[in-house]
């Protein structure tokens, strides 16, 4: 059975694969390609199986991207092809694709079930002083799910990589812990106590944030939520999350 990879890591897989074939292929002289064209022929494949999946996650009930999927579906389809010599078709052509607008507005409003207040997220300099462990990496994952790891402040930064914190695993002080987590593309997965006071300020360029009941997805999405005994309790944990795109879900039990 094939094993089940998180949302970064299928993207990075699927580039790799895609690029790796274009370039076996010119090394063993079937095709000749500069790399510029490699990158220009395999884009669009890489794109369709994104958008691809963006669409399934969404009828499967793993997230509600479904407008930006169709919407990287239709255009990958169509560079894809291009790239057959079935059509011209070229990323400039992407304003012709407007009317999908029309379509994705009148969908919402069938199966809006109304909207929350927005909140703004601001990233406050309380935490500046604390004593992070600092950790940078282009890519890889971070997993804190063993039972009682200790819970110490933390900033973390990936470029591409996943995060799961279990905190109701942890040995958790009694003070205000903050975590930092922050990259280019991350899928972030936080399990908290029901016992245990929280404050957490999301950000994402594209991508959907969850957080308890609460949801936002689409482009520019924020979000600011702190348990109602945050401000006078003495063992709180405090996140800060940006990603340029990315999954932010936050769950308590």
């Amino acid at each position: 059975m094939m094993k089940r990879v998180g949302f970064t890591k299928f993207i990075l897989a699927v580039a790799l694969i895609v690029g790796g074939i274009f370039i076996l292929l010119a090394n063993l002289d079937v095709i000749s390609l500069e790399m510029w064209q490699v990158f220009s022929y395999s884009y669009p494949f890489i794109l369709l199986a994104i958008g691809i999946k963006f669409i399934l996650d969404s009828l499967f009930g793993k997230g509600d991207r479904w407008p930006l999927g169709l919407i990287t579906t239709v255009f990958a389809a169509f560079l894809v092809m291009d790239r057959f010599g079935w059509m011209t078709f070229t990323a400039g052509d992407i304003w012709l694709l407007w009317p999908l607008l029309l379509v994705l507005i009148g969908v919402r409003i069938f199966t809006s079930k109304g909207t929350k207040p927005k909140v703004e997220i601001r990233f406050d300099d309380e935490h500046d002083s604390e004593d992070f462990k600092r950790k940078k990496s282009a890519i890889g994952d971070y997993s804190f799910t063993n039972s009682d790891w200790s819970v110490e402040p933390m900033n973390l930064w990936n470029a591409v990589g996943d995060y799961k914190f279990d905190f109701t695993k942890a040995f958790i002080p009694e003070k205000d812990t903050p975590f930092k987590l922050s990259g280019v593309v991350g899928d972030v997965k936080i399990l908290m106590p029901e016992n245990v006071a929280f404050r957490i300020e999301a950000s994402v360029k594209t991508g959907d944030i969850r957080i308890l009941d609460q949801k936002a997805d689409g482009l520019n999405r924020v979000m600011h939520y702190q348990t109602p005994d945050y401000g006078t309790a003495t063992r709180k944990v405090t996140f800060y999350v940006d990603f340029k795109v990315g999954n932010i879900r936050l769950d308590r039990v």
